[in-house]
Order: structure tokens, then C-alpha cells, then sequence
């Protein structure tokens, strides 16, 4: 018999079947194409607005298995604003800056809903670091801006290869679900179950060869809504779980993106400027077909889930161990000289 986090996955999984060849259709109309050349790998013209397939089937399910709460209104508003700015990107392409201010319009949102770091605990800390008490509530808010906006971006950045980002996403998101059923959190657990479901099901259609891609439109819609849901379901809670699982767990990106703003910092350029110095880039160069980097960055992804499950419950030296292996693993790939590129990104000739 299926339970209720069964159906609330279930749902997702099948809305999104049903919305993604729409959005396909809608790629088409509008003109939100990605075409081969440049930076893009794909050699064929492929739509890029499956997010509006994502969105559709995350909140659908929302809206028909939930109670909406204020933190539920606040996602949906400032989640909308995100999609509608990436539609447009996908079609127009937005300029980065004014893609950012976008983006922190839209987790500015979430201020106006009780969402804000209250509170937060750290591993080898007894206790909380409890803003309010402080009297730097500001301080709060402030990081829950930068949270959003960087899980935005971290996402975005993922977002390379075919099923990457979405692959990606769907293990964070079991990874949230189940530490948010650990510590109670329904509404949180029932979220990540949508998003879940959601993200498998748009896997049937952009694991590689890929017949859509997500676009700027899906992958900054997840990364908000990670962010969101992480705030709201474990943040709040007085666990060592609030800012270092999610985190922990979307290690694999977050030190791409690390190394990318390094990396442009050295060559002298801006930090929104896109290169072929990323994770999968480097893979590629050295010989990995598109599926297989992807399945390689797959178990990237869970070993650090890993970690984060062994923190959660209070492993934290067999977590260490894990973390020092995968980013030896990570660091090695991201510092290799390929064929054709240095440790810098750059373009070199034998």
C-alpha cells in the first residue's frame, strides 16, 4: 500500500511525463533552442525549458498534497519569479548581472514569508549560534540571501551534461527527504519527495542523449528551491544537521563552482565569465564519453551524500574520511593538464 510520501512522489513523477513533451512543444514556439557550437557539446538543436516541466510538476503536487503554510506561499511566489526570469533567459539570454539581481529579488522574497537563518549549529559546537538572542537578526536574513543565491548559482553551474544537474538534484533531494523524515519535518519530507519525483521522471528525458535540457529556467528553480526547503525544514531545528548536511551534500558542485571563481580570479577575468575548465569539461577532455562522466559524477555526488549521513549521525571521523577521499578524487581531476587545457582552463597546444 503506498503511503502518503509514496503518493506525493508518485505524482511528481508522473505530472512531469505528462508536462515535459509540452514544454518541448513550447521550446520550439518560442524559440528556447540550444544549438551545437561554442561551449555546448550536443551536436543536434535541443530544447531548453524543461523546467517549465519541473516547476509544473513540483507544484501541482504541492498544491494537491499539502496544506499551504506562509514558507509554502513564500517558495511558491519567489520560485515563480526565479522560472519566469530563466524562461526568459532561455529564449533572450539574460547578461549575468542583471541575471543576479534577479535572483536576489527573488530570495528577498522569502524575507516577507519567515524565512531567515534564526539559529544555526555547527559540528564541534555545543549549543546554537542563535542570531536573535545576539540581537543581529540582520545577520540572519543576510546569510539566507547568500544561501539561496549561491545554491541558484551552484546548481546552474552543475547544469553541463546531459542528466547532470537533474541527476544531481534527485540525489539531494533523497538525501533531504530523509533527513527531514529524521527530524519530523513532514512538510519539509513531503517537498523533497516532489522534488524527487519530479527530477526522475525529467530524467526519462534528459539523461544522455538528451531530448531537452532543463535550461537556466529548471536548474535555477532547483537550486532556489533546494535552498528553500533546507532553510525551511532544517534550519529551523535545533540539529547539527542545519547548515552542513545540505551543504555537505551538494559538496561535488560546490567545489566545481569553487574552483571556477579561483580559476577566473587568476586569468583576470570576471567570475560569470564561462569557460571549459569545469568538472565535466575535464572528464571529457580525458576521454569519458558523456554518459559515463555523468555516472562518474553520479558517485561523486553520493559519496558526499555519504558524509553527510555519516555527520548526521554523528560518524563525523568516518565522514572526514570520506570527504578527504572524494576531494583527493575532485582536486585531481580539477588540477589535471588535459590535451586541451591547462589546470587554468586555458586552451594549450601540444
Amino acid at each position: 500500500m503506498i503511503n502518503e510520501y509514496g503518493l506525493t512522489f508518485l505524482m511528481a513523477l508522473v505530472i512531469v511525463v505528462v508536462a515535459t513533451p509540452i514544454s518541448i512543444r513550447l521550446a520550439k514556439q518560442w524559440g528556447a533552442i540550444a544549438y551545437p557550437g561554442g561551449r555546448h557539446i550536443h551536436s543536434r538543436p535541443i530544447p531548453r525549458l524543461g523546467g517549465l516541466g519541473l516547476y509544473a510538476a513540483f507544484w501541482i503536487t504541492t498544491l494537491a498534497t499539502q496544506a499551504w503554510s506562509e514558507n509554502i506561499w513564500g517558495l511558491f511566489i519567489g520560485s515563480s519569479i526565479i522560472v519566469t526570469v530563466g524562461i526568459w533567459d532561455d529564449i533572450h539570454e539574460i547578461r549575468p548581472l542583471y541575471k543576479l539581481y534577479w535572483q536576489i529579488a527573488a530570495a528577498s522574497v522569502l524575507i516577507f514569508f519567515d524565512f531567515s537563518m534564526k539559529f544555526i549549529s555547527l559540528p564541534f559546537i555545543d549549543g546554537l549560534i542563535n542570531f536573535e538572542h545576539l540581537g543581529l537578526s540582520a545577520i540572519g536574513i543576510i546569510l539566507m540571501l547568500f544561501w539561496v543565491v549561491a545554491l541558484v548559482n551552484t546548481v546552474n553551474v552543475s547544469d553541463g551534461l546531459d542528466g547532470l544537474a537533474a541527476g544531481i538534484c534527485f540525489i539531494v533531494a533523497i538525501l533531504l527527504f530523509w533527513s527531514a523524515h529524521r527530524i519530523n519535518e513532514v512538510p519539509a519530507a513531503h517537498l523533497t519527495l516532489a522534488l524527487a519525483g519530479a527530477l526522475l521522471g525529467f530524467l526519462f528525458f534528459n539523461f544522455p542523449p538528451a531530448r531537452v535540457f532543463m535550461g537556466d529556467s529548471g536548474s535555477m528553480f532547483l537550486g532556489y528551491i533546494i535552498g528553500g526547503i533546507s532553510i525551511m525544514g532544517l534550519l529551523k531545528t535545533a540539529t547539527i544537521l542545519g547548515l552542513v548536511f545540505p551543504l555537505v551534500v551538494l559538496g561535488m558542485p560546490v567545489t566545481d563552482l569553487t574552483f571556477a571563481i579561483i580559476r577566473r580570479k587568476l586569468r583576470g577575468q570576471s567570475i560569470a565569465m564561462a569557460d571549459r575548465g569545469h568538472l565535466h569539461h575535464r572528464l571529457l577532455d580525458a576521454g569519458f564519453t558523456q554518459r559515463q562522466a555523468v555516472l562518474l559524477m553520479y558517485g561523486i555526488s553520493a559519496c558526499f551524500g555519504m558524509a553527510a549521513v555519516l555527520g548526521a549521525k554523528g560518524l563525523w571521523v568516518s565522514a572526514l574520511v570520506v570527504l578527504f577521499l572524494v576531494f583527493a578524487i575532485l582536486i585531481t581531476i580539477l588540477m589535471r593538464r588535459t590535451d586541451k587545457l591547462d589546470v587554468f582552463g586555458r586552451r594549450h597546444s601540444k
